[in-house]
């Protein structure tokens, strides 16, 4: 019951986001001051708190990577067969991108660190670092790739050596292996900081969704919801059940691949010639189906 209330919660505070658009009060420059707030400084203390004293080997293994990118590279392959036939390149392009590309910042990482305790936080910040270098450079790839869009590819990857999640997350690790001691009133501070991820993040989130009912393909939506949201995770839950890790490897992957579409693939599809009005569609029908799907993982795995 607990983990029910948690994620209504959750709904609420997205719901809230979406009407506080509606109306006006989160237009566009107030929604992104409040995303570059989560982005840049509620997240990256959340992981920086959550790795700091943990020394590298205790939370990289082959065992963890190989197995995400096992689920990732199946997820997206799948998605390739089941959406191959759409009708244009850009809905095409976008339903296999939003069929593996998860939303592990926003809401993965602040819900386990909502929910479970310390040693799985710190193993899902690790997971945000590695899948990012992946489902980032392989999103763009398929988009550009699909649309003709000019991309460049490199340029996108030097951008990922400044982001916020991967610094964070690198400082981390760093201080964690190092044994560093931090002062309390320093880990108090951001610990309050990173308490602020979640919240901020799903008023993001639902002040990004927009939904234009007389154009829904129910088909396709239909397909991506099914590969994101359940296929993803039962992969992930068969492919690590498999593998020799703990348990909190274990429940930390399959909650953080369980995770809806992320937003930024909205922006991705804007920007790279897909289709922008599917994508936002499919963002907003993965994130409400997902607090179902969410609540469903997390009671078999507790």
């Amino acid at each position: 019951m607990e983990v029910l209330v948690r994620l209504l919660a959750l709904l609420v505070v997205l719901l809230v986001g979406t009407g506080l658009r509606a109306s006006g009060v989160l237009d566009a420059g107030r929604t992104d001051t409040l995303n570059a707030v989560a982005y840049y400084v509620a997240l990256p203390a959340l992981i920086f708190i959550s790795t700091y004293d943990q020394a590298i080997g205790e939370l990289l293994s082959f065992a963890l990577v190989g197995g995400l990118l096992v689920v990732l590279f199946t997820t997206a392959g799948l998605a390739w067969l089941v959406h191959r036939r759409r009708d244009t390149a850009g809905r095409r392009s976008v339903a296999i991108v939003q069929s593996y590309h998860s939303n592990l910042g926003y809401l993965g990482l602040p819900l386990v660190a909502a929910t479970f305790a310390d040693p799985v936080t710190a193993i899902a910040s690790v997971i945000l670092g590695v899948v990012t270098l992946v489902q980032v450079p392989l999103t763009i790839l398929v988009l550009s790739t699909s649309n003709g869009a000019g991309a460049e590819l490199a340029e996108e990857l030097r951008g990922l050596a400044t982001n916020p999640v991967l610094v964070s997350l690198l400082a981390g690790l760093a201080v964690g292996s190092l044994g560093v001691a931090f002062p309390g009133p320093v880990v108090g501070g951001l610990d309050v900081l990173g308490s602020l991820a979640l919240p901020l993040a799903l008023l993001c989130v639902g002040a990004s969704l927009e939904v234009d009912l007389p154009s829904v393909d129910y088909g396709a939506t239909g397909s991506v919801v099914a590969l994101k949201i359940v296929a993803m995770p039962v992969l992930a839950w068969a492919v690590f059940s498999a593998l020799p890790v703990d348990t909190e490897t274990f429940v930390a992957a399959v909650v953080m691949l369980g995770t809806p579409t992320a937003v930024s693939t909205y922006v991705f599809a804007a920007e790279l010639e897909g289709d922008p009005e599917f994508a936002s569609l499919n963002v907003f029908t993965t994130t409400l189906v997902s607090i179902a799907t969410l609540f469903v993982l997390i009671t078999l795995i507790t």
